[in-house]
């Protein structure tokens, strides 16, 4: 059986942090390795409250180069190294990040005593940016302000599980054992071809998450996110203020409930609220309008797809 795939929500509003709200960031919990997605002004004391492992994190990724969504970044490179870090950090955002940090770390005299790689993107074009055997990370183009990546996560498929009774009825030699895993068929001694299907169990579908951070409403990135298990769609304003989301890149609830309808994703989780609103209730009932499956994003809630 497969670990569940967690996304722990550290902060999801919009600009000036709060007592109880705090800017962008997530960690995707895949496989029992983290991967940090945006890094707001408090992140680290979130990750801290959250009792999230600091070692685990090996890879961070920024959308975009606003205070609210990377202000956490130079905080927390600093402190992997007062913690004694020695394993590489990577990190991937816009051209730009690498000097910005670098920056900041040297007129702090702050020095780095691990390997920290900046991966800088400049692509307009969805591309790849890392993949490894247990997941292909790509970037979702989107449209705001300034350059802006989203980020989508696809779990690489699972071996096939040996049905064990089958295997046992025909004999199977242990030999054979990773051989059938990887999909083989297998021929018996007496030249007897046995189908793989005959031998195996399909695994859990691999699950697959699409992070939209800040954006106008645009359609351009449905072919990328088409029926993700879980997409996250900042919705900033609700419909009432759809002329001032579109004046500043952003997107409404019900703009982005046409984003996951279009896409026919399994679940849209709603996020990145302006902090004039009181209530998010309202996100979700307007969104529901167009999409029946809507979840609202919260500090410190866990999602699991």
């Amino acid at each position: 059986m497969s670990l569940p795939v967690k996304l722990h929500i550290l902060g999801c509003h919009a600009a000036t942090p709060k007592a109880s709200t705090h800017p962008t960031a997530q960690i995707l919990d895949l496989q029992n390795e983290l991967y940090l997605i945006d890094c707001g002004e408090g992140t680290q004391v979130e990750i801290r409250r959250n009792r999230i492992r600091f070692s685990k994190i090996k890879r961070i990724f920024i959308s975009h180069l606003h205070g609210d969504h990377f202000f956490g970044l130079p905080g927390l490179i600093s402190t992997f190294r007062l913690l004694g870090r020695k394993q590489e950090l990577h990190v991937y955002g816009p051209e730009g990040i690498n000097e910005a940090i670098t920056l900041l770390l040297k007129l702090g005299q702050s020095r780095v005593d691990y390997p920290l790689i900046f991966h800088e993107l400049s692509s307009k074009k969805s591309e790849c940016i890392h993949e490894d055997d247990r997941m292909r990370i790509c970037t979702i183009p989107l449209k705001h302000r300034i350059y802006t990546n989203g980020f989508l996560f696809i779990e690489k498929p699972a071996p096939r599980k040996l049905n064990m009774e089958v295997v046992g009825r025909m004999g199977i030699d242990k030999a054979y054992f990773r051989k059938i895993k990887r999909g083989e068929d297998v021929v018996l001694d007496d030249g007897h071809l046995v189908k793989n299907s005959e031998l195996t169990i399909d695994p859990p579908p691999p699950r697959q998450y699409a992070y939209c951070s800040d954006t106008s409403y645009w359609p351009e990135i449905i072919p990328l996110i088409q029926g993700v298990d879980l997409l996250y769609h900042e919705t900033t304003f609700l419909e009432s203020e759809a002329a001032l989301a579109a004046k500043t890149g952003h997107s409404t609830a019900m703009e982005a409930a046409r984003i996951a309808k279009e896409a026919g994703v399994g679940r849209l989780l709603l996020g990145h609220y302006s902090t004039r609103y009181r209530s998010l209730n309202a996100f979700k009932k307007e969104a529901e309008t167009i999409f029946p499956n809507v979840l609202l994003a919260n500090e410190g809630k866990i999602f699991e797809l």
